[in-house]
């Protein structure tokens, strides 16, 4: 059996798989977020490790089967939060910062100079998005952070290094060149940490992880801290490389969309990596093997997590669900369009200081509206990264895979066929960020020779074909971006009066 891990940003997925990659057994547990003012999004890690090992258990439990079954470990993981804890004791200094934090928005925006420079090495530009800043802010807000880093007493690290510490006892510091790929002091080039990079963020080298390869050995899990079984940690993957690798995406033009909290959509470039002149990232993605690749990424900061808001802030739903029957009542959007920029845009934009922005609206409005316009938002911004990439690439995208808990919406995958007029595809496991990971887990483990091979055995996904619709489409696009351009222009209006 091999027991993948998927810690994400609003709980723990646990999935125990066969040889033959047929699931055996699931459990999950949910992540509380903490939100101590506007803009600061946080995790207690002690929270992160409970939810993990609450999941493990459960998955272990549906499946009837003892831990000792459990023949290697796969760990995927949300990327870029960032973890600050003592060396001696494993005590976490603070709350781990989230990936979708902002509070380091204005030290980015104040350094905007550095992008053109950041964007060749790393990949990634300058925002508070990814981990440097979190790690600096960290370092000269708690009390003598930073001499204690400098002195070696202190570990940092997103949060696969956090629970590859936790899982292993304290005996491995480790990160893989997914996860470190997002931390703005990732050199893509020589695969290293980049000492310049360390410098001018002021981040202590002695604070950082190793960096291993995605596929390979991470240590055994601690049986007096996990489960009671020591069991091979064979494959650690950021969660949108591990979706990509579950997927089956693992060679050149293969592309999947993920939409979780947010929606991360990566296309495979191969070996080499591709420097985007249109507002992508370029990330560091797994071949067959786990070996070392490259993809685009379009990173879209909320997608789930705005459904999740009509139901929690504003109590328009009782369940998630709901929003596909109420998207179905209506034949139109009626003009209502809704850019979810609760904290700021992501890409192709990159504005930060955008806000989220319903405009069209009317006394006709109504509750199915805005779930409809919730929903169509996640296939607006995934067409505006598609065309990105397609910029990028040369070439237009042929079909798109889909995995994430809002792949489950069936309206949402036929819409999303339509506006970007080519199939879109969802596997029969939609968790394919945990199978990603169970399946360089194995190659890690020396159980199967590639991912590929593992993956064999999966059921067909099913295809939603695009109809046409195109009068129809291009109505809709071109209101999508009039309200991208209210939300960017909300940002300048701020500014100017700020100024």
């Amino acid at each position: 059996m091999i027991l993948a891990l998927d810690q994400g940003t609003t709980g723990t997925t646990a999935l125990l798989l066969d040889a033959e990659g047929r699931l055996r057994g699931r459990g999950y547990a949910e992540l509380p977020q903490h939100f101590p003012c506007p803009g600061w999004v946080e995790h207690d890690p002690d929270e992160i490790w409970a939810s993990v090992t609450a999941a493990a258990a459960a998955a272990l439990a549906a499946a009837g089967v003892p831990a000792t079954a459990v023949r290697a470990v796969g760990l995927t993981n949300q990327r870029e939060t960032v973890v600050l804890w003592e060396r001696a004791t494993g005590r976490p200094l603070h709350r781990a910062l989230v990936w979708q934090d902002r509070r380091t928005a204005d030290v980015c925006l104040a350094r905007a100079a550095w992008n053109d420079e950041l964007r060749r090495r790393t990949g990634l530009v300058l925002d508070p998005y990814f981990s440097a800043t979190k790690i600096a802010w960290l370092l000269d807000h708690l009390p003598a952070a930073r001499r204690r880093a400098e002195a070696g007493e202190l570990a940092v690290g997103t949060v696969d290094s956090w629970l590859l510490w936790r899982l292993t006892g304290g005996r491995v510091h480790a990160t893989d060149p997914t996860n470190a790929s997002r931390t703005l002091l990732y050199d893509l080039r020589t695969g290293t940490w980049a000492p310049d990079l360390l410098d001018r963020f002021g981040v202590p080298a002695a604070l950082l992880p190793t960096i291993r390869p995605s596929a390979g050995d991470f240590g055994a899990t601690d049986p007096e801290r996990f489960l009671g079984v020591a069991a091979p940690i064979g494959g650690v993957a950021g969660d949108q490389q591990a979706a990509l690798v579950g997927q089956g995406c693992c060679r050149p033009g293969l592309a999947k969309n993920t939409y979780g909290t947010g929606a991360f959509l990566l296309l495979h470039t191969g070996a080499r990596p591709v420097v985007s002149r249109h507002g992508l990232l370029t990330t560091v993605a797994c071949g067959p093997r786990g070996e070392r690749a490259f993809a685009l990424e379009g990173s879209i900061f909320i997608a789930g997590a705005a459904i999740q808001w009509l139901r929690d802030g504003l109590g328009l739903l009782r369940q998630a669900a709901e929003s596909e029957a109420l998207a179905r009542s209506l034949e139109d959007n009626d003009g209502v369009y809704f850019v979810p920029a609760f904290v700021g845009l992501g890409a192709p934009h990159w504005e930060p200081r955008a806000r989220g922005t319903l405009v069209g609206l009317t006394r006709g409005t109504t509750r199915a509206h805005l779930a409809r316009a919730a929903l169509e938002a996640m296939a607006y911004a995934t067409a505006d990264v598609v065309g990105a990439m397609a910029a990028d690439a040369g070439a237009p995208l042929e079909r798109l895979r889909v995995d994430g808990g809002a792949a489950a919406n069936d309206w949402l995958l036929q819409f999303q066929a339509d506006v970007l007029a080519v199939p879109v595809e969802r596997p029969a496991l939609v968790e394919s960020t945990a199978l990603g990971a169970a399946a360089l887990a194995g190659v890690g483990a020396g159980l199967w020779p590639t991912v590929e091979d593992f993956l064999a055995g999966q059921p067909p996904a099913r295809r939603f074909l695009p109809r046409d619709l195109r009068p129809r489409r291009d109505a809709w696009l071109a209101g999508w971006r009039r309200a991208v351009a209210a939300a960017r222009a909300w940002a300048q209006a701020a500014e100017d009066a700020a100024s």
